[in-house]
């Protein structure tokens, strides 16, 4: 249980996968966002949510290549506020390709090669520079071409040797075989990854056991997608609602508490759209979550395979 108050810059990040570009499948993000969505918009929005995160005690922020302009936003603000001490992660692997468009066919695109690494390394350094703390493979999966491709694990360990952390995220039923075949990768002896970005929340929690292990072993854990898209909000199951209601909390911050809560001390990372969102979000570091109430959300995981397929259904809007 969580018996006091959560450290925010401890335990909290902001990510803005739902705030670089105009679409995106979290739910209850269309209604708070900037009417139309055009860039200025959007680009104000993002500095508006990262001005409040930061004066909440937010230190850390997530994004990635594929988030639209998340970094081009990030590194505009980190310019204007001069704020040292915030840690930036990103991520490479996929290519926004959806033009600014809310109806695009298709809005990004994936591709674990060596190419594709050293072009984003080059575009995410050119952007953020030396801000850059933790640089993931986006969506590793078990299957992922990169476990046999010895020139792009071999630029991957190079990047971590020159001073610059390697991760990777996780996605789909399969995450916990994804995170222990990564962890055993090395290059002359030294791991390559050092920090993992898992989703892992109250209707998907298949990846704890490996999350712990990787907690244990030294590695840096973030956890993802921590409302589930923003179903654990929408469609609160009635639980998880009661239980929101007996804090005098939402859903939102029970969801997230939970996930603070775990014994394997993740970093969690929340995706809110608007400064209302993330001051909800952030009520999850006071929640005071009993364990019977930890006991009874437990109930609410879904088969994971199930859970994946929704997600998949999810529309970009």
């Amino acid at each position: 249980m969580t018996d006091s108050e959560t450290p925010v810059g401890e335990r909290i990040a902001v990510g803005l996968a739902a705030l670089g570009r105009p679409a995106y499948i979290n739910l209850g993000r269309t209604g708070v966002l900037p009417p139309g969505r055009d860039f200025e918009a959007m680009r104000a929005a993002t500095h508006a949510v990262l001005d409040d995160a930061y004066r909440a005690g937010v230190r850390w922020i997530d994004v990635a290549r594929s988030y639209g302009s998340s970094e081009e936003f990030l590194a505009g603000w980190l310019a204007d506020r001069g704020h040292p001490d915030v840690t930036v992660s990103s991520k490479w692997g996929y290519r926004y390709v959806g033009e600014w468009k809310l109806d695009a066919e298709v809005h990004e695109v994936k591709e674990h090669t060596a190419a594709r690494f050293a072009e984003q390394w080059a575009e995410t350094g050119a952007l953020l520079g030396k801000a850059v703390s933790l640089y993931q493979v986006h969506s590793l999966t078990v299957d992922s071409p990169l476990f046999a491709d010895e020139r792009l694990v071999g630029a991957l360990a190079g990047l971590a040797a020159d001073g610059v952390p390697v991760g990777f995220s996780t996605s789909g039923p399969a995450q916990a075989d994804a995170i222990r075949r990564a962890f055993e990768l090395e290059v002359a002896g030294t791991p390559v990854f050092s920090a993992v970005q898992s989703t892992w929340n109250l209707l998907e929690p298949s990846a704890g056991p490996a999350l712990a292990e990787a907690h244990a072993a030294g590695k840096r854990v973030l956890v993802k997608e921590t409302v589930a898209n923003g179903r654990l909000v929408v469609e609160p199951p009635p639980s998880l609602d009661r239980i929101a209601r007996a804090h005098g909390v939402g859903p939102d911050a029970v969801a997230i508490a939970a996930v603070l809560a775990r014994d394997w001390r993740p970093m969690a990372v929340i995706g809110p759209s608007s400064t209302a969102q993330l001051a909800e979000n952030l009520v999850a570091t006071k929640a005071k979550l009993t364990a019977d109430d930890l006991a009874e959300l437990a109930t609410l995981a879904e088969e994971p395979a199930a859970y994946w397929r929704h997600r998949s259904c999810l529309g970009w809007q």
